[in-house]
């Protein structure tokens, strides 16, 4: 029998639990009133049963200008040249091989006798800063002023899963911790009684590479995203079984959370099982909470109109925008949704359909959104990102599609501290490779973070006897973004 001082006044802790059982003898009346008293700040836990809230506020390293990130994934890659990219010199160019003087690229397939294909739609100046966007998206471009658009990215992969994963993850591998764990690693969460990082896949199909995108990777398991669906249950899981009381289950969480306690030797304070006794109990205070953060009833018809619950093309996405406006009413970190099945954005053939389709399903849903957190004052304290894993060749797939292209794509900020009107960066004069004011994945991580507080270069966990941190030894702040 260990000789170390217990849980729940014993001086030895139990070898069992049938044996922790034997001792406790007051059953499960004894346990809620702990967990009541203790609530209350009337019950002084012994040292060693202490286990530290690994989600509770933690402060940054310096003031940030963002408080919280809702992260808008555009799964399979979306074309930058039809989307946020305007090329002229593509259009002049369509029909004929990629010149030799744009030099060698990555791809998946042969494009030696593949033609130069034209943006699928006209692109016009929008707002005040006259920032060039596509018919695709005449939502979205009514902020135009808003976003801070970098036509500049790079990534290191051509596939989609090592593509995700460097978006997510900061790293072509799988296993390592994702964007959201890190910032919640970093600066815990406001609301004790919500997941501090939520990620909403798409209900028709998950991303390609999957859960690992959202992973806690070598952090503790309490930093990984919790997953919440669109439909009529969101949450699953979360009603108390038939028959079973709240004290009841009260009761049920806090003696196997005990009982767990017992087993966690000291000095173990940030393992898997540290991380289960914080998972349980924090279901157990969903089970009061979350249902009124799903329950849109309250909302008024202009609301639920502005994200497009009105129509049946953006009624699904347009539902998962408004449970992240509230959940980050509520506290919750960071926010991150999918849009697009396991396909999504990869438009190989006929990419004009295939954007289309998707851009109907989501300009409308993101362009509310972003209305919607203005007019409530959170724009300015919540950033918003949109982007995919990479963008698509200029040149054609097929007779009308288009393949991955890593070498130069898009993404935009907007809120949270960014200087919104302005473009930073330019890729060539097809839209093959970033050559001005280039941004790689780990510049936008840093940048993120920066905005949230906090340094990536400070911004560690010891792992393997070395310092591991988001953006590896890379990243810098994009300094132009930044108000």
């Amino acid at each position: 029998m260990n000789t170390c001082p217990g849980p729940s006044g014993f001086n030895t802790r139990p070898a069992s639990r049938r044996a922790f059982l034997q001792r406790a003898g007051s059953g499960f009346g004894m346990v809620v009133l702990t967990s009541l008293l203790a609530r209350q700040g009337l019950l002084v836990a012994e040292e060693s049963s202490v286990v530290a809230n690994p989600l509770a506020p933690k402060s940054p390293h310096f003031a940030p200008k963002a408080q919280r990130v809702i992260f808008l994934f555009m799964s399979g890659g979306p074309s930058h040249m039809d989307l946020f990219d305007p090329k002229p010199e593509l259009i002049r160019l369509a029909g004929q091989p990629i010149p030799e003087s744009f030099g060698s690229f990555k791809t998946r397939r042969a494009v030696a006798k593949n033609k130069l294909l034209a943006p699928c739609r006209p692109f016009r100046a929008r707002g005040q800063c006259g920032m060039e966007i596509s018919d695709f998206l005449p939502n979205i471009a009514q902020h135009a002023d808003d976003l801070c658009l970098l036509r500049g990215c790079y990534g290191d992969s051509v596939t989609h899963p090592e593509s995700v994963y460097l978006m997510n993850t900061g790293t072509i591998l799988m296993g390592k911790p994702s964007l959201g764990a890190w910032a919640t690693y970093g600066l815990g969460t406001e609301n004790q009684n919500m997941p501090a990082f939520v990620v909403m896949p798409d209900p028709s199909g998950w991303v390609k590479g999957g859960a690992p995108a959202w992973s806690n990777g070598f952090l503790p398991a309490t930093y990984q995203g919790t997953i919440l669906r669109g439909g009529e249950s969101p949450i699953l899981n979360l009603n108390t079984p038939k028959g079973v009381s709240a004290q009841q289950q009260l009761a049920t969480v806090n003696l196997v959370n005990q009982l767990n306690r017992a087993s966690l030797p000291a000095g173990e304070e940030n393992s898997e099982l540290t991380a289960r006794i914080a998972a349980y109990e924090l279901a157990f205070r969903m089970q009061s909470h979350a249902p009124e953060v799903v329950d849109i009833s309250k909302e008024s018809a202009a609301t639920k109109k502005l994200y497009g619950l009105d129509s049946k093309t953006t009624a699904e996405f347009g539902l998962r925008c408004l449970f992240a406006r509230r959940m980050l009413e509520r506290g919750v970190r960071f926010v991150q949704l999918y849009c697009g099945d396991t396909n999504g954005w990869d438009g190989h053939s006929d990419v004009e359909g295939n954007h289309a389709k998707l851009c109907a399903q989501s300009d409308l849903p993101v362009a509310g959104l972003l209305k919607d957190l203005k007019s409530r004052g959170l724009l300015e304290s919540t950033l918003v990102v949109w982007g995919g894993e990479f963008g698509r060749m200029p040149m054609s797939e097929g007779s009308n599609g288009r393949d991955h292209n890593p070498h130069g794509f898009c993404l935009w900020l907007a809120g949270g501290g960014v200087k919104g009107g302005q473009v930073i960066g330019a890729t060539d004069a097809v839209g093959l490779r970033a050559v001005e004011e280039k941004t790689h994945v780990h510049d936008i991580h840093a940048t993120i973070l920066h905005l949230l507080g906090l340094d990536h270069t400070r911004l560690t966990y010891r792992h393997n006897s070395r310092d591991e941190r988001l953006t590896d030894v890379s990243g810098n702040v994009i300094t132009k973004a930044l108000v």
